[in-house]
Formats: C-alpha cells, sequence, structure tokens
C-alpha cells in the first residue's frame, strides 16, 4: 500500500493521524519520511509516527485485523484478537498488494522495518521524503534536464541542497537606515527584534534564520528577514549569517517606534522578539522584562492607512485584510494591521510564570500552568521550558527529537552538522540534479479555507471530507486549524488572535476564516527567476542566435518602409514595428 492509501484508512477508520513512516536507506541507516506520497509503499512491520491523544489509540493501527475489525465502525472497539499469526489479516498484508483495491485494507505495525522498493526508485532524501519524480496528480512536475539547463552555471543552494545560499554577503551591504528600510516597502516579511550588545553571548540567529531558508521553498517564496537590534551584536552573528540571501539589518532599538514603523512591522508575517540579555538579572520576574516591555510596547502601537479586525459580510465574519475586493471572493488582497495589538509576533520567555503580563486583556490565573495560558495556546509565546520537555520525550523515543527537527528547520543531514560544527560555515554547491533531489520534500505550510482548492468546504463543510480531497487529489495531508478565537456576532470587540485546533474528528464544521496547517509536497513546476542568476552557455547561445534574427528582420523592415515611405511622395509613415511605443518583438516576448 502507498503511504496516502494508509494514511486515508488510519485517519478515517482508525481516527489516527499519520505524519510519517520510517525507510530504510540500508542495512544500518534510516531516516524519517514525512508525508512520502504514493511513491513509497508500505509492508507490514513499517514503523510510524502518529499524532494521537494517547499512545493507547496509537496501538489500533497495531492491533488491526480485517477479519475481526473489519466491520466495527468504534474504533475504541478494536482491540487485540486472538488471531494467531497465519490467520491474522493487519493493515498492510502483501508487499505487492494492488493498492487500488481499498477493499483489502487491514494494521500497521509498529515494528520497524523496510520499505517495499519495488514501487520505488530506492533514493531517499537526507532531510526527510523520498524524491519523488514522478507527476502527481494536479502538481505538474519540471524535468531534471530543464532545471540542468537552467542552473548548471550558478551556485544557488548549500553544499548539501537543503538550503537556499548565496555568496558571502558584506555587512555594510546588507545595513539599511530608516529611510532606506521605509523606500523599500516591504510585505510579509519576518522582522527579528534582539535585545543585546557588543559583551553579549551569541544566541545562535543562524538557528532561526536556517528554517526560513529552506531549499524545498522556491526563491520567491523567501520572506525578507529584517535584524532590528544592535549592530555591534549583529557583526558578531554576521559571519554565520553572510551566506544566506535576503536579510537585512536595521541598526536601531526594539523599543523605538520609529524603527519599528521603518521596517514596517505592521505588514510583517511575525515579529520575533528576543534577548540576550536574559541572564542578568538574578529576579526571574526581571528576566524577561526587555522582551515583554518590546511586546506591550508593540501592541499599543497605532498604524495609519491599514484596516480593523474582522467584518460582517455575506459570507459570515472574514479578516477585513483578506476581505474581498470589488465584490468578488477570488481576489484578495492583504492588508496591514490597524493596531499593533494585531501583529503576529512571538515573544521569548525565560520564566514560564511571565507569561502573564504579555496580555493584558487576559484573566488567567497568575499560577496557570504554561500550557494551559492564553499567549501559549495562541502561538504569541515561547518559554524555553518547551525544550526540557523535548529534551524527556526524547529520552523515551530517539525519534521524536529527528521528527520535530525535521518539520521545523526543514531537514538537516549528517554532512551538514559535521560541516557546521568544525566551523566551515555554509558552502555552496553546484546545481545539479543529485542536488536538486534534496528539496524534494514536505513543508508546513497553512492554507486558507476561503479560496484556492479547499474554497468549496468553506461554508460548513466536514474537516474528515476536506482532509480525504487534500489527501487524495493533491497529496496534502492536513493535521490542524487555525480559528480565530473570537468567531460570532455576539462579540463587540473580536480579537485577531488565533488557537490551534490539532487533529480535529472528521465531523468536525469548518468556517470560512480557517486556516489549514498541512503538509504540502514540493512543487519544481513553481521555481521562479533568481535575481542575477547567470544563463546557461545553451540559453545564451540561443538568446543571441534569436537577437541577431531580430535585428535582421528589423533591417529588412525599415528598408521596405523608406522605399514605400518614398514611393508615395516621401512623406514619413509611422513603422508597422511599433504600436504604443512599444516594438512588436518586443510585445511578443513580454507575451512569451
Amino acid at each position: 500500500m502507498s503511504f496516502t492509501d494508509v494514511s486515508e484508512f488510519c485517519f478515517t477508520k482508525l481516527k489516527l493521524l499519520l505524519i510519517a513512516v520510517e525507510i530504510s536507506m540500508d542495512s544500518t541507516d534510516s531516516t524519517i519520511a514525512i508525508n512520502p506520497g504514493h511513491n513509497v509503499r508500505t509492508r507490514e512491520g513499517t514503523l510510524g509516527f502518529f499524532v494521537a491523544a494517547s499512545a493507547q489509540e496509537v496501538k489500533r493501527a497495531y492491533f488491526y485485523c480485517k477479519n475481526c475489525h473489519g466491520n466495527i465502525n468504534d474504533c475504541r472497539k478494536i482491540k487485540q484478537c486472538r488471531c494467531d499469526s497465519e490467520k491474522r489479516l493487519p493493515l498492510i498484508y502483501d508487499p505487492e498488494y494492488n493498492i487500488s483495491g481499498k477493499e483489502d485494507i487491514a494494521a500497521l505495525s509498529m515494528i520497524p522495518s523496510n520499505l517495499e522498493k519495488g514501487k520505488y526508485n530506492g533514493n531517499i532524501s537526507p532531510g526527510g521524503s523520498p524524491h519523488r519524480h514522478g507527476p502527481r496528480q494536479g502538481l505538474p512536475s519540471l524535468p531534471l534536464s530543464e532545471q540542468k539547463e537552467i542552473d548548471e552555471d550558478t551556485k544557488r543552494f548549500d553544499s548539501t541542497g537543503m538550503f537556499h545560499w548565496c555568496p558571502s554577503t558584506n555587512i555594510d551591504d546588507s545595513i539599511l537606515t530608516r529611510n532606506q528600510a521605509q523606500m523599500k516597502i516591504m510585505n510579509g516579511h519576518v522582522v527579528v527584534c534582539i535585545f543585546a550588545d557588543k559583551d553579549s553571548p551569541l544566541i545562535g540567529l543562524r538557528n532561526l534564520v536556517m528554517p526560513l531558508r529552506a531549499s524545498n521553498f522556491h526563491y520567491n517564496e523567501l520572506k525578507n528577514i529584517v535584524l532590528l537590534g544592535s549592530l555591534e551584536y549583529i557583526k558578531k552573528e554576521w559571519e554565520t549569517l553572510k551566506n544566506f540571501p535576503r536579510v537585512h539589518i536595521l541598526d536601531g532599538s526594539p523599543l523605538s517606534r520609529a524603527d519599528l514603523r521603518s521596517v514596517n512591522v505592521n505588514l510583517c508575517d511575525m515579529c520575533v522578539i528576543l534577548s540576550a540579555n536574559q541572564g542578568k538579572s538574578e529576579d526571574p520576574y526581571l528576566q524577561d522584562k526587555e522582551t515583554i516591555l518590546a511586546s506591550l510596547n508593540l501592541k499599543a502601537m497605532t498604524f495609519d492607512d491599514s484596516i480593523g479586525l474582522l467584518r460582517e459580510s455575506s459570507q459570515g465574519f472574514v479578516p477585513q485584510g483578506l476581505a474581498p475586493i470589488l465584490g468578488s471572493p477570488k481576489s484578495l488582497s492583504r492588508r496591514g494591521s490597524a493596531v499593533g495589538a494585531n501583529v503576529p509576533m512571538i515573544t521569548e520567555l525565560v520564566n514560564d510564570s511571565n507569561v502573564q503580563f504579555l496580555d493584558q486583556d487576559d484573566d488567567d490565573d497568575p499560577d496557570t500552568e504554561l500550557y494551559v495560558t492564553q499567549p501559549f495556546a495562541c502561538g504569541t509565546a515561547f518559554a524555553v521550558s518547551v525544550l526540557d520537555s523535548l529534551m524527556s520525550a526524547t529520552y523515551f523515543n530517539d525519534n521524536a527529537l529527528t521528527l520535530i527537527r525535521t518539520l521545523i528547520t526543514g531537514g538537516a543531514t549528517p554532512e551538514l552538522e559535521q560541516i557546521l560544527a568544525e566551523g566551515a560555515g555554509m558552502r555552496g554547491g553546484y546545481t545539479t540534479p543529485q542536488l536538486l533531489n534534496n528539496r524534494d520534500r514536505c513543508k508546513v505550510v497553512q492554507l486558507p479555507v476561503y479560496e484556492g482548492p479547499l474554497a468549496q468546504y468553506a461554508n460548513g463543510g466536514q474537516y474528515g471530507e476536506l482532509f480525504e480531497y487534500a489527501l487524495t487529489k493533491y497529496e496534502i495531508l492536513c493535521f490542524g486549524i487555525y480559528r480565530f478565537r473570537d468567531t460570532t456576532a455576539t462579540t463587540a470587540t473580536p480579537s485577531s488572535k488565533r488557537y490551534v485546533i490539532t487533529n480535529p474528528p472528521l465531523e468536525f464544521l469548518l468556517m470560512p476564516t480557517d486556516m489549514i496547517f498541512c503538509l504540502m509536497p514540493f512543487e519544481p513546476s513553481k521555481e521562479s527567476t533568481y535575481p542575477g542568476r547567470e544563463r546557461s552557455s545553451k540559453r545564451r547561445k540561443r538568446d543571441g542566435d534569436r537577437e541577431r534574427d531580430r535585428e535582421r528582420e528589423r533591417d529588412r523592415e525599415r528598408d521596405n518602409g523608406e522605399v514605400r515611405n518614398h514611393g508615395r511622395g516621401g512623406h514619413p509613415q509611422a513603422s508597422p514595428l511599433h504600436t504604443n511605443n512599444h516594438p512588436k518583438e518586443e510585445w511578443d516576448e513580454t507575451l512569451c
């Protein structure tokens, strides 16, 4: 069975969300393939990774037997049956099984094993998913030969092919003044506010930037990153950042409203507030004072030429920044926030109890656990203690850290880790087909329900229907909903805050304002032109021949035009080659 079919069955029949499987690369090494799609076929004994409320629920996949549980509708009744090993029919019982026959689907064992390689080319991406060279349904692919012709003379990725790369950038070329930042008119970027000075310890900004430069993003999808803080400190970190494209620096203070306005913080996709001075105070309540003050300062700001929060329309409540333009629901324009409280931000905290100071409208008890507070649920606060729980989970399951790192960072390889550990820094690699293969891995995205391929489920659709449609049609694996906290007309002042609903049930009703968390396969056909990219020798020769042919054509037309003009009395006439001052060849090239 393919991974897609197994994941669909586990979700609909067993009420389990299968997001990844373990693949053995050889007799000793293995890797985790996240949403590998149809081109990877599993068999009994494959190690699966599930999202579930408890380990007891995951045992359904191990205990499932088609003979005993095939007619059971309540998944809670799936227990270990009395069938012996010869009579038991698990979920994946035949490695040569034809995936078209879903009536023979039966349980995914939790014992590690290999994947069947009969339907799979055997190439494994070091960062996660296997390489899928075949075209997906609805997602056309770009032939590797064409990619090689375009990119063979350039270095656009690091030597492992896991991250975007550029030649070393001088820090002076990345520094912006306030006026330069305002002239850039940045939109949809990431603002990183840093409290640090020249004597502060390094916090490792490279670890923040690397996931935003993962190679499974196309270049046109990369967001500009603006580092707002002390230039003396950023110079200490620049050696690890100089090979990442589209990184800018503004020497200023995160508490300065003028600096925040100059980088268009109200138009950013995310504002991250960090501090390297958190260990200077012995009082635990003062350890996070800088980041908390910066967060409250930003929330208190107001912005002109923006719009408010939510608007009531015939489609229900929709974010005003996403309101339809000219009455067309498909023509949507992103707007900025009118107040700082609506700016997406995440604040780093050292002390969990300080989360009570982040939200002025939050009435949570100060003694409330971090995990049930509103800032944590809405994703506006990140505490260092979260890493402690992650290390505890890793102790009992060593694959947990690998899975989370692959989801967050977009993938890492032993080769890259060795290069970074030795202090060599990011090194560029030639864009070969082998290097491009490492880009073919899933990425975590948010898809809106109000537009696009999922719009049919916007008005009262069920999550289970959307899950099956996205998985079978596009091989997109959905795993959660990002919903507005206030979604009813009874709320006098609705908030822009959202919260996460992980793995909702099948019958869960959707709303037009929902965003869907998805694992989306890589789409090679969406690549765009890189600035300053050199053309290959074949393309340069071809373009040169085309330009010479155009010159000869223009000369012939010019000669013919002069003959016609002189034959009509010598009065000059408008050249037929020009319409609205655009040469015909130039216009045709633009259309092409």
